[in-house]
């Protein structure tokens, strides 16, 4: 399984004349089956660190290596296999509404190169997340919780070995929080890597995983077994 690894990387953005940075000067280091809550208010760069680990966009200085290969010089195949590393839930629900559940599981099957075997890893990954037999469904006629369950099913259908969640728990009740949770903790126990952008302080405190803090682009903390805002 691949380790991740950012050295010293910037991100920034022009808005109306003004440039500014999303992630400033980072250095991080993910390793294999590790469990990381990354933590900030909203601004801080969580999701474009997201997206940077994830090849979704370059970084503006620095590297972004996986597995001692550097994302952004990955092209052609090379690239594909290395989208293929990572399952993705970004912070918007991205489901098609006109199609239904497991037509939007089968195009991320596809996608995956799994044309063949799409429908079974669509059951397969539904099953995993406890929605079994909503294929038939539309997004509509789900609940905000079961729709999150399913845009995590559409990240596991080609069992990536990592998964970048962005605020998946946000808008969900204390009971679906818990769900999701227990089986993200299952998933990491069976070899998954997951870097979660969340604002779930009380389960990030119960999890007691790894908690890293961002402060305006910047790393303030790295804390292993850590609560909340630990910044030492």
């Amino acid at each position: 399984m691949p380790e991740i690894r950012l050295e010293n990387v910037s991100k920034r953005y022009t808005a109306e004349g003004r440039t500014q940075y999303a992630v400033r000067e980072l250095n991080l280091t993910v390793e294999q089956g590790e469990f990381v809550f990354l933590i900030g208010s909203s601004g801080a760069g969580k999701s474009t660190l997201l997206k940077l680990i994830g090849g979704e966009i370059p970084p503006d200085q620095g590297e972004v290596y996986l597995n001692g290969l550097n994302v952004a010089r990955m092209i052609g195949p090379w690239r594909t296999r290395m989208t293929r590393t990572f399952g993705i839930v970004n912070q918007e629900c991205l489901l098609i509404r006109k199609r239904t559940i497991g037509d939007n599981l089968l195009l991320a099957a596809v996608a995956a190169g799994m044309r063949r075997k799409g429908r079974l890893a669509a059951e397969k990954a539904l099953a995993i997340v406890g929605l079994s037999g909503v294929e038939s469904c539309y997004p509509a006629e789900l609940s905000i919780g079961e729709c999150r369950r399913v845009e995590l099913a559409r990240a596991l259908v080609n069992s990536p070995p990592i998964l970048l969640l962005d605020e998946l728990t946000a808008n969900l009740d204390d009971d679906n929080i818990w769900d999701m949770l227990h089986l993200l903790n299952e998933l990491n126990s069976r070899g998954t890597t997951i870097i979660m952008a969340t604002h779930a302080s009380r389960y990030v405190n119960i999890m007691r995983r790894r908690v890293i803090t961002l402060v305006d682009g910047r790393l303030l903390g790295d804390v292993r077994n850590g609560r909340y805002g630990d910044i030492v």
